[in-house]
Protein backbone atom coordinates (compact mmCIF):
# COMPACT_ATOMS: atom_id res chain seq x y z
CA UNK A 1 0.00 0.00 0.00
CA UNK A 2 1.46 3.12 -1.24
CA UNK A 3 1.31 6.08 1.50
CA UNK A 4 1.48 9.81 1.61
CA UNK A 5 1.88 12.43 4.88
CA UNK A 6 0.83 15.65 4.57
CA UNK A 7 2.58 18.12 7.37
CA UNK A 8 0.92 21.48 8.25
CA UNK A 9 3.85 23.81 9.54
CA UNK A 10 3.58 26.40 11.87
CA UNK A 11 2.39 24.37 14.90
CA UNK A 12 2.89 21.46 13.99
CA UNK A 13 6.61 20.46 12.64
CA UNK A 14 6.95 24.39 13.80
CA UNK A 15 7.39 25.74 17.24
CA UNK A 16 5.76 28.83 16.49
CA UNK A 17 5.56 32.46 18.05
CA UNK A 18 3.09 35.02 16.70
CA UNK A 19 1.97 38.61 17.51
CA UNK A 20 -0.55 41.03 16.02
CA UNK A 21 -0.69 44.72 16.41
CA UNK A 22 -4.50 46.69 16.55
CA UNK A 23 -3.92 49.18 14.15
CA UNK A 24 -6.74 51.35 15.31
CA UNK A 25 -5.64 50.65 19.02
CA UNK A 26 -2.55 50.87 18.51
CA UNK A 27 -2.13 47.35 21.15
CA UNK A 28 0.30 44.99 20.70
CA UNK A 29 -1.22 41.27 20.80
CA UNK A 30 1.78 38.89 21.61
CA UNK A 31 1.41 35.33 21.80
CA UNK A 32 -1.95 35.43 19.90
CA UNK A 33 -3.63 32.86 17.67
CA UNK A 34 -3.61 34.65 14.13
CA UNK A 35 -5.88 32.09 12.32
CA UNK A 36 -8.53 32.22 15.27
CA UNK A 37 -8.24 35.66 15.14
CA UNK A 38 -8.84 36.23 11.55
CA UNK A 39 -11.90 33.04 11.68
CA UNK A 40 -13.33 35.18 14.63
CA UNK A 41 -14.86 37.91 12.11
CA UNK A 42 -16.44 36.63 9.03
CA UNK A 43 -15.06 40.04 7.20
CA UNK A 44 -11.76 39.17 8.11
CA UNK A 45 -8.41 37.58 5.61
CA UNK A 46 -5.39 36.88 6.20
CA UNK A 47 -2.58 37.84 3.94
CA UNK A 48 0.77 36.76 3.72
CA UNK A 49 3.08 39.69 2.12
CA UNK A 50 5.72 39.26 0.27
CA UNK A 51 8.87 41.41 2.01
CA UNK A 52 11.60 41.15 3.86
CA UNK A 53 11.91 41.57 7.57
CA UNK A 54 15.42 43.59 7.22
CA UNK A 55 13.62 46.10 4.43
CA UNK A 56 10.74 46.27 6.71
CA UNK A 57 13.00 47.44 9.85
CA UNK A 58 15.15 49.77 8.33
CA UNK A 59 11.75 51.56 6.63
CA UNK A 60 11.14 55.22 7.69
CA UNK A 61 8.19 54.13 10.39
CA UNK A 62 5.87 56.64 9.30
CA UNK A 63 5.28 55.74 5.76
CA UNK A 64 1.88 54.24 5.17
CA UNK A 65 2.61 50.05 4.98
CA UNK A 66 0.54 50.36 1.63
CA UNK A 67 2.66 52.98 -0.29
CA UNK A 68 5.89 50.66 0.75
CA UNK A 69 4.17 47.79 -0.81
CA UNK A 70 3.24 49.23 -3.90
CA UNK A 71 6.73 50.94 -4.43
CA UNK A 72 8.65 47.83 -3.90
CA UNK A 73 6.01 45.98 -6.14
CA UNK A 74 5.57 43.38 -2.87
CA UNK A 75 2.89 40.59 -4.10
CA UNK A 76 0.90 38.60 -1.39
CA UNK A 77 -0.89 35.40 -0.98
CA UNK A 78 -4.35 34.46 0.74
CA UNK A 79 -3.56 32.06 4.26
CA UNK A 80 -7.07 31.98 5.64
CA UNK A 81 -10.11 33.42 5.24
CA UNK A 82 -14.02 32.29 5.78
CA UNK A 83 -15.26 35.42 3.60
CA UNK A 84 -15.47 34.76 -0.34
CA UNK A 85 -13.83 37.20 -2.07
CA UNK A 86 -11.27 37.53 -4.89
CA UNK A 87 -7.69 38.31 -4.66
CA UNK A 88 -8.52 41.28 -6.89
CA UNK A 89 -10.90 42.70 -4.17
CA UNK A 90 -8.18 41.61 -1.83
CA UNK A 91 -5.26 43.64 -3.29
CA UNK A 92 -7.68 46.67 -3.52
CA UNK A 93 -7.46 46.88 0.17
CA UNK A 94 -4.01 46.13 0.43
CA UNK A 95 -2.49 48.77 -1.85
CA UNK A 96 -4.99 51.42 -1.04
CA UNK A 97 -5.01 50.99 2.82
CA UNK A 98 -4.35 54.57 5.22
CA UNK A 99 -4.05 53.22 7.80
CA UNK A 100 -0.89 50.47 8.78
CA UNK A 101 2.03 52.41 9.00
CA UNK A 102 5.42 50.78 8.53
CA UNK A 103 6.51 50.92 12.31
CA UNK A 104 3.27 48.89 12.94
CA UNK A 105 5.11 45.33 11.16
CA UNK A 106 8.19 46.90 12.67
CA UNK A 107 6.53 46.37 16.04
CA UNK A 108 5.39 42.58 15.32
CA UNK A 109 8.70 41.98 13.99
CA UNK A 110 10.87 43.66 16.50
CA UNK A 111 8.42 41.68 18.92
CA UNK A 112 8.96 38.24 17.33
CA UNK A 113 12.46 38.50 16.86
CA UNK A 114 13.21 39.78 20.67
CA UNK A 115 11.56 35.88 21.29
CA UNK A 116 12.91 33.92 18.90
CA UNK A 117 16.62 35.13 18.01
CA UNK A 118 18.62 32.22 19.96
CA UNK A 119 17.40 29.98 17.91
CA UNK A 120 19.55 28.36 15.76
CA UNK A 121 16.95 27.70 12.57
CA UNK A 122 14.17 30.46 12.49
CA UNK A 123 11.83 31.58 9.96
CA UNK A 124 9.93 34.70 10.06
CA UNK A 125 6.67 35.33 7.94
CA UNK A 126 4.70 38.81 7.83
CA UNK A 127 1.52 39.84 6.91
CA UNK A 128 -2.05 41.74 7.93
CA UNK A 129 -5.28 40.71 8.40
CA UNK A 130 -7.75 43.11 6.73
CA UNK A 131 -11.40 44.02 7.22
CA UNK A 132 -13.25 43.79 3.92
CA UNK A 133 -16.12 45.66 5.35
CA UNK A 134 -14.10 48.52 6.15
CA UNK A 135 -11.71 48.26 3.86
CA UNK A 136 -8.66 48.57 5.57
CA UNK A 137 -5.84 46.84 7.42
CA UNK A 138 -7.03 45.62 10.78
CA UNK A 139 -3.97 44.24 12.07
CA UNK A 140 0.04 43.46 10.92
CA UNK A 141 1.20 40.11 12.03
CA UNK A 142 3.97 38.36 12.34
CA UNK A 143 5.47 35.06 12.74
CA UNK A 144 8.35 33.30 14.10
CA UNK A 145 9.12 29.09 14.00
CA UNK A 146 11.78 26.68 14.28
CA UNK A 147 11.56 23.18 14.40
CA UNK A 148 10.13 21.05 17.01
CA UNK A 149 12.64 18.91 18.74
CA UNK A 150 12.19 15.60 16.21
CA UNK A 151 11.00 16.90 13.14
CA UNK A 152 13.69 16.13 10.91
CA UNK A 153 14.32 12.50 12.54
CA UNK A 154 10.71 11.91 12.35
CA UNK A 155 11.01 13.26 8.11
CA UNK A 156 13.74 10.88 7.59
CA UNK A 157 12.09 7.88 9.58
CA UNK A 158 9.32 8.75 7.31
CA UNK A 159 11.64 8.65 4.33
CA UNK A 160 14.08 5.58 5.31
CA UNK A 161 10.38 4.06 5.19
CA UNK A 162 9.87 4.61 1.66
CA UNK A 163 6.70 7.10 2.38
CA UNK A 164 6.96 10.52 0.83
CA UNK A 165 6.42 13.47 3.05
CA UNK A 166 4.62 17.13 1.98
CA UNK A 167 4.35 20.33 3.60
CA UNK A 168 0.76 22.24 2.98
CA UNK A 169 0.86 25.78 4.48
CA UNK A 170 -0.42 29.25 4.78
CA UNK A 171 2.88 30.68 4.92
CA UNK A 172 5.39 31.94 2.11
CA UNK A 173 6.81 29.47 -0.39
CA UNK A 174 10.60 31.15 0.29
CA UNK A 175 9.94 30.61 4.01
CA UNK A 176 8.83 27.35 3.58
CA UNK A 177 11.08 26.32 1.05
CA UNK A 178 14.19 26.64 3.65
CA UNK A 179 12.51 24.83 6.45
CA UNK A 180 11.96 21.73 4.14
CA UNK A 181 16.12 21.99 3.23
CA UNK A 182 16.82 21.95 6.80
CA UNK A 183 14.41 19.10 7.33
CA UNK A 184 14.84 16.83 4.27
CA UNK A 185 11.56 17.40 2.18
CA UNK A 186 12.03 18.37 -1.40
CA UNK A 187 10.98 21.61 -2.43
CA UNK A 188 8.92 19.97 -5.20
CA UNK A 189 6.77 19.13 -2.55
CA UNK A 190 6.27 22.10 -0.43
CA UNK A 191 3.20 23.92 -1.43
CA UNK A 192 3.09 27.40 0.82
CA UNK A 193 0.20 30.24 0.35
CA UNK A 194 -2.15 27.20 1.04
CA UNK A 195 -5.94 28.41 2.14
CA UNK A 196 -8.28 25.20 4.38
CA UNK A 197 -9.38 24.91 0.74
CA UNK A 198 -6.61 24.67 -0.93
CA UNK A 199 -4.93 22.08 1.79
CA UNK A 200 -7.91 20.08 0.85
CA UNK A 201 -7.30 19.93 -2.55
CA UNK A 202 -3.37 19.22 -1.97
CA UNK A 203 -4.63 15.92 0.04
CA UNK A 204 -7.39 15.33 -2.70
CA UNK A 205 -4.93 15.37 -5.17
CA UNK A 206 -2.52 13.09 -4.03
CA UNK A 207 -5.39 10.56 -3.39
CA UNK A 208 -5.44 10.10 -6.92
CA UNK A 209 -1.80 9.00 -6.87
CA UNK A 210 -1.38 7.11 -3.09
CA UNK A 211 -3.39 4.76 -1.56
CA UNK A 212 -3.91 6.27 1.57
CA UNK A 213 -3.04 9.72 2.70
CA UNK A 214 -2.00 11.32 6.07
CA UNK A 215 -3.19 15.24 7.04
CA UNK A 216 -1.11 15.74 10.03
CA UNK A 217 -2.20 19.51 11.33
CA UNK A 218 -2.93 21.62 14.79
CA UNK A 219 -5.27 24.24 13.89
CA UNK A 220 -8.76 25.26 12.98
CA UNK A 221 -6.78 26.08 9.22
CA UNK A 222 -6.34 22.22 8.44
CA UNK A 223 -9.84 21.03 9.20
CA UNK A 224 -10.89 21.00 5.85
CA UNK A 225 -7.72 18.95 4.77
CA UNK A 226 -7.79 16.69 7.76
CA UNK A 227 -11.73 15.67 6.82
CA UNK A 228 -10.61 14.74 3.22
CA UNK A 229 -7.79 12.50 4.25
CA UNK A 230 -7.92 9.17 5.20
CA UNK A 231 -6.21 9.29 7.82
CA UNK A 232 -6.25 12.42 9.82
CA UNK A 233 -3.79 13.17 12.68
CA UNK A 234 -4.01 16.21 15.07
CA UNK A 235 -0.43 17.57 17.25
CA UNK A 236 -1.14 19.09 20.52
CA UNK A 237 2.67 19.67 20.14
CA UNK A 238 1.92 23.85 20.54
CA UNK A 239 0.39 25.19 23.51
CA UNK A 240 -3.19 26.51 23.12
CA UNK A 241 -6.45 25.85 23.23
CA UNK A 242 -8.12 23.55 20.05
CA UNK A 243 -11.48 23.81 18.62
CA UNK A 244 -13.26 20.27 19.80
CA UNK A 245 -14.09 20.12 15.39
CA UNK A 246 -10.47 19.26 15.27
CA UNK A 247 -11.01 16.20 17.99
CA UNK A 248 -13.71 15.25 15.88
CA UNK A 249 -12.09 14.99 12.73
CA UNK A 250 -9.00 13.48 14.06
CA UNK A 251 -7.97 9.19 13.67
CA UNK A 252 -5.66 10.05 16.21
CA UNK A 253 -4.16 12.70 18.57
CA UNK A 254 -0.56 13.20 19.59
CA UNK A 255 1.75 14.84 22.07
CA UNK A 256 4.93 14.86 19.57
CA UNK A 257 5.55 14.59 15.90
CA UNK A 258 7.71 12.21 16.19
CA UNK A 259 4.85 9.93 17.37
CA UNK A 260 3.36 10.22 13.59
CA UNK A 261 5.99 7.69 12.17
CA UNK A 262 4.77 4.77 14.82
CA UNK A 263 1.51 5.26 13.85
CA UNK A 264 1.90 5.41 9.41
CA UNK A 265 4.42 2.55 10.39
CA UNK A 266 0.72 0.35 11.56
CA UNK A 267 -0.80 1.44 8.44
CA UNK A 268 2.17 0.20 6.06
CA UNK A 269 1.53 -3.29 7.83
CA UNK A 270 -2.12 -3.31 7.26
Amino acid sequence: MSIAVVFDSAGTLLHTYRVAKDVEQQRLLPGIETVTLTFSSPERVLVVIHVHSREIIGSDHEILLSRYLVSHQAGFGISCTRKITTAEDIGDVLYHDTHARIGDLQDCIKNVWQVCKRESVVTLNSGVILNMAKKTIEFTVTTGGRPFEGAKEAIRDLHQRGIPTFIASGDRVAKLEKMADYLGIPRDRVYGVATPTVKAQIVADLQCEYDTVVMVGDGINDLCAMKKADLAILTEEQPGDKPGELYQAAHHVVKNVREVVEIVEKLSDE
